[in-house]
């Protein structure tokens, strides 16, 4: 079960850390995140 009143409660799985690993960020107010991009479209 995954507690989601608190940041702080919840700890994230192995699968969680390795996505936002691999994850491409980038500035969204330069244009230069690729998800933020993607949902703007």
């Amino acid at each position: 079960m995954i507690d989601l009143r608190s940041d702080t409660i919840t700890k994230p799985t192995r699968g969680m850390l390795e996505t936002m690993f691999k994850a491409e960020v980038g500035d969204d107010v330069y244009g230069e995140d690729p998800t933020t991009n993607y949902l703007e479209e």
